[in-house]
């Protein structure tokens, strides 16, 4: 039920197809990264030096990724004991108002999110403690660079967007810690989604559900009978 729920309307089922073909395409590369590098070391002494460093963000992405997408098919784990205890009506209000809560908090992680990249983009940081309340300018970190990561070719467009025209000798930061607004905001998407969805009574939960228990006392009845 969950997975239907959360593939609907057009524009979620592109946001579905985007988030598991990144996250796929992700994986993939840390292995080919990773196995790589190990054959290139004990093979033939040698290695990319850029491939430790390429892995810790690309596993950065794959958390935030991750994240968002464990709220869609609705594997965070939660304590529901409490909740599971009220009647039907009752319960559902209580996940409107988690879920509300969680919207809440994703957007104050959005405005944080953004206030710490936006200097690396040239970009100004919000101001307002909790919520935004306007920009402010913010110190141009646009020049700062990975330590390891060479500058892709097709990359190089960004020196005269973001560096003053003057030549990267690494890949900038801002292309790496990107996935910092971008995850959250996916993060934020994906509980609004799924509030409308507990609204609409097409899902019912926002944590893990009880598949596993349910499959295990299956098995025990099956033994039994056995």
């Amino acid at each position: 039920m969950a997975a239907e729920a959360a593939s609907t309307g057009r524009f979620g089922r592109i946001i579905n197809t985007l988030e598991e073909t990144i996250i796929a395409y992700i994986m993939l590369a840390m292995v080919v990264i990773t196995f790589g590098n190990v054959i290139l070391r004990y093979v033939y002494n040698s290695g990319w030096i850029w491939g430790l460093e390429l892995t810790v963000y690309l596993f950065a992405w794959l958390v935030l990724f991750g994240i968002s997408y464990c709220v869609k098919v609705t594997a965070h784990l939660g304590v529901d004991a409490a909740i599971n205890l009220l009647n039907p009506g009752l319960r559902r209000v209580s996940v409107l108002i988690a879920a509300a809560f969680c919207i809440v908090y994703a957007a104050l992680l959005m405005k944080g999110a953004w206030d710490y990249y936006a200097p690396f983009a040239g970009m100004d940081a919000t101001t307002g403690r909790w919520f935004p309340t306007g920009f402010a300018n913010s110190r141009d970190q646009g020049w700062y660079e990975t330590s390891d990561i060479p500058l892709p070719a097709f990359l190089g467009f960004l020196e005269g967007w973001f560096n003053q025209g003057e030549a990267y000798e690494k890949l900038p930061r801002l292309v790496p810690y990107l996935m910092l607004p971008l995850g959250i905001a996916l993060l934020l998407f994906r509980f609004v989604q799924a509030f409308i969805l507990i609204a609409l009574g097409r899902r019912d939960h926002l944590i893990a559900s009880h598949e596993a228990e349910d499959a295990v006392e299956e098995a025990g009845r099956k033994m039994q009978e056995a």
